[in-house]
C-alpha cells in the first residue's frame, strides 16, 4: 500500500491504494509505521505522495462504516498516531499533493512541514461536516495553525473543498507547480532544507512546532467523543447515503 523510493537522503512514501488511497485502517498503521521508522532507515526528510491526480480520498467510508465500535475506537487512534508522528517527526517532511485531496488527505497535509500542490482542476479541503463528521478539535486547531481562524472558520463550517489557486491564497497550500513536477518539487523543497546547519534546523523546527505537537497531550476525551458521534443516527445517516452515491458512481 506504500512504495518506498530514495531519492538519496529523502525518502519518499508514495500512496499506492487504488483507485483513490483511501485510508483504511491498514493504509493508516502502515504510513504510520513508514513514518515513524524512516530516521532510523537513514532518512532525512520525508516526502509524502500520492498517484497522479488523486493524493488521497480521505478516510476509506465504505470500508470502515462497516466495523464495530472497538475497530472505530482503534481505527481512531491509529489515525491521531499517525498525525502526531507527521507533527513530531524529527526529519522534516514535505507532502506532494499530486491531485484531489479532500477530508483526510488534506488533512495529511497539514500536519506536515510543507505542500506542494498540482496544479490544475484539483480540490483539497475538509469537507467532514458535509458528510456527517464534526470537525475533530485537533484537526481544526492545526488548520487555524496554518491559515488562520477566519479561514479554518470558513473552511470547515461550509466543508468546502477549494482549487489549488485559493488554497495557495490563503495558505493551506505553499506552492503549486505542474502536475508531472510535484514530487521533484517536494524533494527539492527538503535538500534546501537538508542544506542549513543540521543542529541548528532540528532545535529550529523543534520549536516552532512544539505548538502543533502539544495538541496530542491529552486526546482521550476527544476521541471517545469521536467514536460516540460516529455511531450517532445523523453522522451514520450521512455516511450511508455517501456510500450509496458511491456505489452508484461506481456503477
Amino acid at each position: 500500500m506504500i512504495q518506498i523510493i530514495d531519492h538519496g537522503a529523502v525518502r519518499e512514501l508514495r500512496l499506492d491504494r487504488p483507485p483513490a488511497n483511501a485510508l483504511s485502517p491498514e493504509l493508516i498503521a502502515a504510513l504510520r509505521a513508514a513514518v515513524e521508522g524512516a530516521p532510523s532507515a537513514g532518512a532525512r526528510a520525508l516526502v509524502l505522495s500520492g498517484a497522479p491526480g488523486r493524493f488521497s480520498g480521505g478516510l476509506d467510508v465504505p470500508h470502515l462504516i462497516q466495523l464495530d465500535r472497538p475497530a472505530i475506537a482503534a481505527t481512531w487512534r491509529d489515525f491521531y498516531g499517525l498525525l502526531r508522528a507527521l507533527a513530531a517527526s524529527p526529519i522534516p517532511v514535505v507532502a506532494a499533493i499530486t491531485g484531489h485531496s479532500p477530508a483526510g488527505g488534506a488533512v495529511l497535509s497539514i500536519f506536515c512541514d510543507a505542500r506542494v500542490m498540482a496544479e490544475g482542476e484539483f480540490r483539497i479541503g475538509l469537507n467532514e461536516v458535509q458528510v456527517g463528521i464534526p470537525m475533530p478539535p485537533v484537526i481544526y486547531h492545526a488548520l487555524r495553525r496554518l491559515v488562520g481562524r477566519g479561514q479554518a472558520e470558513r473552511l470547515c463550517v461550509t466543508a468546502q473543498l477549494v482549487l489549488g489557486d485559493e488554497a495557495r491564497r490563503i495558505g493551506l497550500v505553499d506552492e503549486l507547480v505542474a502536475p508531472e513536477g510535484v514530487v521533484a518539487r517536494a524533494v527539492e523543497q527538503c535538500n534546501a532544507l537538508l542544506a542549513l546547519p543540521p543542529r541548528a534546523l532540528s532545535i529550529t523546527r523543534h520549536l516552532a512546532r512544539a505548538d502543533l505537537v502539544a495538541l496530542f497531550t491529552e486526546n482521550e476525551a476527544e476521541l471517545a467523543g469521536l467514536v460516540d458521534q460516529w455511531f450517532s443516527p445523523e453522522t451514520q445517516g450521512a455516511l450511508r447515503a455517501l456510500v450509496e452515491r458511491l456505489g452508484k458512481k461506481k456503477g
